[in-house]
C-alpha cells in the first residue's frame, strides 16, 4: 500500500510540473524525515554511488557531438541527401523526416536533441508545403525515438551502468530495432500521405545528385561510424569513443566546412554541458529513490507480479508491453529507465531472457513513451514547435503508437532480431 501511494504522489508531482530530479530526491527525504527509516547522510550517498561510474562520463561528449553537429549546419546537408534519396515518394517531407533522424541518431543519441533540431528544420517547411501542423508535429516527435536507439544511445549507456549489460553489445543489438522502426514509420508515412494526397517532390531521381549529396555529408557520416565502430570492435571504450568524435566533429566544422565561429563552439559546449547536467542531475536522483522502493518492497513486489505470468511467453510480452506503455504515460523515459529500467531487465532475465535482449527491449520501450501523452517530452517539443494543441498532435500520433508498441511485442518474441549482431560481433554466445 505504501508503495502504491509513493508512486501515485510521484505522478501526480510530475503530471503538475515538478521537475523530475526535485521530485525524486523529495520524496525519499520527506519519507525518512518523516519515518525516521535511515539517517540523512544516506540521501547524498545513494546520490553519489548513482553516478560514480565510468561510462557515465561519455554522456557529454555525446552531448556535445550532436551540437557541435548542429552549429557547423551539417543537418541540413543530412537533410539535403534525404531530400535526393527519397524526394520522389509520396508524402517526400515526411518520409525526409524519418531519414533524417536515423542519420542524426548515429552522431547524437538524445531523443530531444532530434526532435528539436531535426524539428526545427522540417516542422516550418511541412506546414509551408500544407501537411497539417498536427501530423508534422507527430512524425517528427515519433521519429525521433531513433536518435536514442540506433547507437551511440545515451540511455543504452545509462541502462548498461546500472545492469551490468556491455554497451557495445547494445550498441549492436539496437542498429537492426533502430532501422526497423524507421522503415515501419516510413510505411505508415506512405499510407497516409497516399489517403490525404500530400506532396512529392518534382526533382527527378539523380543518382550523380545522390553521389554529390553523399560526397558533401560524406564527413558527417563518417563519424557515426567511427563511434559504433570503435566501440563494437572493442578498439576503443565508449568513453574514448565519445571524446574522439566529439573532437572531429569540432574540427570539421571549424577547419573543414568552417561553418562554426568560436561563438558558436562556445555555445555548443554550454548547451552540451547544460543538457548533460539535466540527465546527470535524474541519475543521482534515481539512487535515494531507487534505494526508497526496495526498502518499501516495491521491486520485490513488481517482480512477482511480472513473473507470475512467465507460464504463458505471450502473456509475459503482452503484460510487459502494456505496463512499459502504460509508465511512458505518466513517467520521464529517463526517470524510467533509470529507476525501473534494471528491475526489468532482472525480471526477464529470470523468465529466461538474455540481459541484452531485455536491456534493448528495456531502452526501446521506454523511448517510444517519451513520445506518449501526456508526459512525453518530445510529445510536448514537437507540438511547440509546431504550434499546435498537444491533443491533436496526439490523436495524429496514434497509428505510429500502435505500430511501434506493436513491433516492441515482437522484439521480445522473436529474440534473433536484437541478439544477431551481438552475436555476430562476439559480445553473446
Amino acid at each position: 500500500m505504501e508503495s502504491i501511494l509513493l508512486l501515485t504522489v510521484l505522478v501526480l508531482l510530475i503530471l503538475l510540473g515538478a521537475p523530475i530530479g526535485f521530485t525524486l530526491i523529495l520524496i525519499p527525504v520527506v519519507y525518512i524525515l518523516i519515518t525516521d527509516a535511515a539517517p540523512m547522510i544516506l540521501i547524498p550517498s545513494q546520490m553519489f554511488s548513482a553516478i560514480d561510474s565510468v561510462p557515465l562520463t561519455a554522456i557529454p561528449f555525446f552531448m556535445l557531438t550532436g551540437e557541435l553537429m548542429t552549429s557547423a549546419t551539417i543537418t541540413d546537408r543530412l537533410v539535403d541527401l534525404s531530400r535526393k534519396m527519397i524526394g520522389r515518394m509520396r508524402g517526400s517531407l515526411a518520409q525526409v523526416n524519418v531519414l533524417v533522424s536515423m542519420f542524426f541518431a548515429g552522431m547524437n543519441g538524445s531523443v530531444v536533441a532530434d526532435t528539436a533540431t531535426v524539428g526545427s528544420l522540417l516542422v516550418p517547411a511541412m506546414k509551408r508545403a500544407g501537411y497539417p501542423p498536427a501530423f508534422a508535429a507527430a512524425i517528427t516527435a515519433v521519429s525521433s525515438t531513433i536518435g536514442g536507439i540506433i547507437p551511440p544511445s545515451i540511455m543504452m549507456i545509462v541502462l548498461a551502468n546500472a545492469s551490468g549489460v556491455s554497451v557495445g553489445a547494445l550498441f549492436a543489438g539496437g542498429i537492426v530495432p533502430g532501422i526497423m522502426i524507421g522503415l515501419l514509420l516510413m510505411i505508415i508515412n506512405h499510407i497516409i500521405a497516399k489517403r490525404n494526397g500530400f506532396e512529392r517532390s518534382a526533382e527527378a531521381f539523380s543518382p550523380k545528385a545522390i553521389a554529390v549529396a553523399t560526397y558533401k555529408s560524406s564527413l558527417a557520416l563518417l563519424i557515426p561510424i567511427v563511434l559504433v565502430g570503435s566501440v563494437v570492435f572493442g578498439i576503443a571504450g565508449v568513453v574514448e569513443a565519445g571524446a574522439l568524435t566529439a573532437t572531429i566533429a569540432l574540427f570539421v566544422g571549424l577547419f573543414v566546412y568552417r561553418t562554426i565561429t568560436w561563438n558558436n563552439c562556445k555555445s555548443a559546449f554550454v548547451r552540451a554541458f547544460r543538457n548533460s547536467a539535466m540527465v546527470f542531475i535524474i541519475i543521482a536522483a534515481s539512487g535515494p529513490f531507487s534505494w526508497l522502493l526496495t526498502s518499501m518492497g516495491a521491486i520485490n513486489q513488481l517482480e512477482d507480479w511480472l513473473l507470475s505470468y512467465t507460464y504463458n511467453p505471450l502473456m509475459f510480452a503482452l503484460v510487459l508491453v502494456m505496463f512499459i506503455c502504460l509508465l511512458g504515460m505518466v513517467m520521464d523515459s529517463a526517470a524510467n529507465i533509470i529507476v525501473v529500467g534494471p528491475v526489468l531487465v532482472d525480471v526477464m532475465v529470470k523468465a529466461g531472457y538474455s540481459d541484452v535482449q531485455a536491456a534493448l527491449v528495456v531502452v526501446v520501450g521506454f523511448l517510444i513513451g517519451s513520445v506518449t501523452p501526456p508526459v512525453g517530452v518530445a510529445f510536448f517539443t514537437a507540438g511547440a514547435i509546431a504550434e499546435v494543441r498537444l491533443e491533436k498532435v496526439a490523436l495524429a500520433m496514434l497509428p505510429y503508437l500502435v505500430a511501434l508498441f506493436a513491433l516492441l511485442f515482437v522484439l521480445i518474441v522473436v529474440p534473433e532480431i536484437t541478439m544477431y549482431l551481438p552475436r555476430a560481433f562476439g559480445f553473446v554466445n
